[in-house]
């Protein structure tokens, strides 16, 4: 008999007629959030999911997930699930790692340029008719060229990152919860430092590092009063790793330069207020966002929902401990 998956999002085409074919597949094709009470319904006789980010997979949701040996998720981030109730109950969890790690340091990279020479901000003027003229002070924003970077979170993106900061000229500070080998420091010109030095030195801040207990609001209204005020702040990792009301106040204050997010705190509502600010760059969450990585993305979720369906150990797998009780 065929097993049963339930896709929560849309994928392209070629994959899922592929999925169809080969599992008794319920796809999702619609381009928004996949409705809470159809996965409470549609995991009660699955074998395997492949979820997205907006999806929470807690523990109502696998208390009803009877027949569940695999959840395939579309994303490197995976918060949204409860990986130790999953663990618990033999269920296999895996991720997208590495495929993104272009696609979100361009981005990152694209919002450091955006902000700094007030790119948004100057195009809506000139959309709105605001362009009449030339004059040497007007429209002027600051240069990227030698400003300093400070990286937090020095993982694949984040090392991506300053790869692309040294066409730039940008000397790069990092704090990591661990220091990087030397010959790694060398290669990157990257010094480490601990956060405060970090906060106070560098002129744009740029975050990748994953939400946890110890990340949540790891940039408040203490580290953003230690930054330079014309330092500007760059998120692309998970919108809980900043206060954002905190971010408001210091952006609404001018006390940084300004801020480019991707992501936010309760995500997709923002903070009221942080749309009327010119000084600052909202995004919808699009730092994975071209053809080739959602392709590549599909493919790595694909790979690792087979491998679990077949008995076999999914690439990705992330909690490995579930080895020792999974389900057959």
């Amino acid at each position: 008999m065929m097993k049963r998956i339930l896709v929560t999002g849309r994928l392209p085409q070629d994959i899922m007629t592929g999925l169809s074919k080969k599992y008794e597949a319920d796809i999702y094709i619609e381009d928004k959030p996949f409705d809470r009470q159809k996965l409470l319904q549609g995991i009660k006789n699955s074998d395997g999911l492949i979820s997205m980010i907006t999806d929470t997979v807690d523990e109502e949701v696998l208390d009803r997930a009877d027949h569940l040996k695999m959840i395939a998720h579309f994303g490197v981030g995976y918060n949204n699930i409860d990986v130790k109730a999953a663990t618990a109950r033999g269920i296999l969890v895996s991720n997208t790692p590495g495929v993104l790690t272009d696609a979100t340091a361009e981005l990152a990279f694209a919002l450091i340029l955006s902000i700094s020479r007030r790119l948004v901000e100057c195009d809506k003027i000139t959309r709105e008719g605001r362009f009449r003229y030339w004059a040497p002070m007007l429209f002027l924003g600051r240069e990227v060229t030698g400003k300093t970077l400070g990286v937090i979170g020095m993982g694949k993106i984040g090392k991506a990152v300053a790869q692309r900061a040294r066409c730039f000229n940008m000397p790069i500070l990092y704090h990591n919860r661990s220091r990087m080998s030397k010959s790694e420091e060398k290669e990157l010109m990257a010094k480490y430092v601990d956060m405060k030095t970090l906060l106070s030195q560098a002129d744009f801040i740029t975050l990748h590092v994953p939400l946890s207990d110890q990340t949540r609001h790891l940039i408040g209204s203490q580290e953003l009063s230690l930054m330079k005020p014309t330092a500007y702040l760059i998120n692309t990792s998970r919108g809980p790793v900043v206060d954002e009301q905190a971010l408001l106040e210091t952006l609404r204050n001018g006390r940084i330069g300004g801020a480019g997010l991707d992501v936010y705190e309760n995500e997709p509502a923002l903070t009221p207020g942080l749309v009327e600010l010119e000084n600052v760059i909202l995004l919808p969450h699009v730092g994975s966002g071209t053809l080739e990585t959602r392709f590549r993305m599909a493919n790595m979720a694909v790979e690792n929902l087979i491998a679990g369906l077949s008995g076999k150990v999914p690439p990705n797998l992330v909690n490995p401990d579930v080895l020792s009780h999974r389900r057959l």
